[in-house]
């Protein structure tokens, strides 16, 4: 849009009359201009005026171009704001990094008994989902059905999604049941509630109980399922959306991509990418980063790099995804080189970058240039290591048999080591037949981490090699007398299209039979050969 630029046959325009202010407010782009049309209101006496405020509040407020301190200035100035400037004010503090500014403006509402409408409480209610602030919501909810809003579906919907991204469970639900008129928004309120809380059982209920669904229904559940760690699920589910005739969105996508991965589900992720190309998807940087992290999982390196070059804009994300793909594969020089490339074309690492190039150096025993580049991330990156940097480093040097400056490592950190730092030594100590330090490291990972059955095993493993027999057993009887237990192996292969999980020691495979038998068959010529 052109600038506008107040001329004296503009300046008479603006002075005629208020319809023809509100023209121009309407063709305002930019700050600097309402600033010119606020200042000439004030010479024609609109400036008390109700409508022509009003408009300017309302682009004030807006998150694209407008100025929130410059509105609570206006705002300030007028003698008896109305319920529409009230809302317009709570609606941009609600959008904006101090949502708890939003509340004061409701509370100056109530004392001057300035009267509700439909809208006040969605906006209200958007900043207490902002803040988390469950107890502020409580009041509300008491204010919307003591007003008479109680039946109202924007002031319930709002109250359901507050409830439900702050884990009210039983609020939202006691909610949901009250609620005379539900909409797919209530529903889809519900099944966002369950999903985030791990209950997928229960959202999957809801998800069959709903009179329709949208995209977002069907989002919500496979991302749902992709959290709980349920990929076989979510890939089913994206196959009934398919059946159902739902166009996905990109989170779908990206969520139903990001199981094939964790399955290694290499045909439907292809079949996926297959369809993003086939109906015209543009591959935005998130999606961009989840296929070619999914390519690089399941074994195809050459196919990731090649998402990578379609990709218009190349974010950090993107490089990252690269890098991190060949962490995988254990092509740390090349992770290295590409590394390198990132920072020649003006893009500049972050914490995850270097979480990646560090745990390729890992993988690769390439010790110098994984210390080099851990102290660059301070002296030359201006970033402070992470807790996943310094178990990155104890993992590097641990592989390499550095083991005791691993331990100084962790005793010179400035965080309190987890354990997975713990079990990162503990894994070198097992490599390397350090016996003495892991005995060590075994038992302060147990305190740190005494539900892990993994944590038992490899502590009893270690007496186990060292030949301290009645420790190796005390170990496991602690394990079982805390009532830890240790998580069956999995593993998944996807074969024409389906994928077939298998636990350890597990038999509820419909072909195991066969595979028992090939398995025998595959012992017997071991032996003869």
């Amino acid at each position: 849009m052109a600038s506008i630029t107040l001329t004296p046959t503009k300046q008479l325009s603006l002075e005629s009359n208020a319809t023809q202010t509100l023209s121009v407010l309407e063709r305002c782009s930019r700050m600097e201009e309402l600033k010119q049309i606020h200042a000439q209101m004030f010479k024609t006496g609109l400036v008390a005026d109700t409508i022509t405020v009003s408009r300017i509040l309302t682009f004030c407020v807006s998150p694209k171009y407008g100025n929130l301190e410059y509105a609570q200035m206006v705002f300030d100035r007028v003698s008896r704001p109305n319920t529409f400037m009230y809302n317009t004010m709570i609606r941009g503090y609600s959008n904006n990094k101090e949502p708890e500014k939003a509340f004061l403006l409701y509370q100056q509402m109530l004392c001057h008994s300035v009267p509700h409408n439909s809208y006040t409480f969605p906006f209200l209610l958007k900043a207490c989902s902002s803040l988390l602030a469950i107890e502020e919501t409580k009041q509300i909810h008491a204010h919307v059905i003591k007003l008479g809003f109680g039946s109202e579906v924007f002031a319930t919907n709002s109250l359901l999604h507050v409830y439900a991204t702050s884990g009210s469970i039983k609020a939202a639900r006691l909610l949901f049941d009250l609620v005379p008129e539900r909409d797919i928004v209530s529903w889809n309120s519900m099944i966002g509630c369950y999903t985030k809380c791990g209950k997928m059982e229960i959202a999957y209920e809801f998800f069959k109980d709903m009179p329709t669904k949208n995209v977002i229904s069907w989002t919500t559940m496979i991302s749902g399922y992709v959290g709980a760690g349920m990929y076989k699920e979510a890939l089913n589910l994206f196959h009934e959306m398919q059946i159902e005739g739902v166009k996905p969105d990109n989170v779908a996508l990206a969520s139903t991509l990001s199981a094939c991965s964790h399955l290694g589900a290499l045909d439907q992720g292809r079949w996926i990418h297959a369809y993003i190309d086939r109906i015209g998807v543009e591959i935005d940087p998130i999606l961009g980063c989840v296929l070619i992290d999914m390519f690089a999982k399941c074994g195809d390196m050459e196919e990731a790099l090649e998402v990578f070059r379609k990709v218009k804009k190349k974010e950090v994300s993107l490089w990252t995804a690269v890098i991190s793909g060949f962490a995988i594969h254990g092509r740390g020089k090349e992770a290295l080189v590409w590394f390198d490339i990132m920072q020649k074309v003006g893009i500049r690492p972050n914490h995850i970058t270097f979480t990646a190039i560090l745990t390729a150096c890992s993988h690769s025993g390439l010790v110098e240039e994984g210390k080099s580049l851990y102290k660059s991330m301070d002296r030359v990156h201006k970033l402070s290591p992470t807790i996943e940097h310094y178990g990155c480093m104890v993992d590097l040097l641990g592989r390499a048999g550095f083991l005791r400056e691993a331990m100084g490592l962790i005793e010179k950190m400035p965080v309190k080591p987890n354990a997975v730092v713990w079990g990162a030594l503990l894994n070198a100590c097992r490599m390397h037949k350090n016996v003495e330090l892991g005995k060590k490291i075994g038992k302060i990972l147990i305190e740190e981490d005494p539900d892990h059955g993994g944590r038992y095993i490899h502590l009893a493993s270690i007496h186990a090699a060292a030949g301290d027999w009645d420790r190796a057993v005390e170990a496991r009887r602690q394990m079982k007398d805390r009532g830890v237990s240790k998580l069956p192996g999995c593993s998944a292969i996807s074969l024409n299209g389906v994928v077939h999980e298998f636990l350890a020691g597990g038999q509820s495979h419909p072909q195991i039979t066969d595979i028992n038998q090939m398995w025998d068959s595959i012992a017997d010529r071991l032996e003869k050969e």
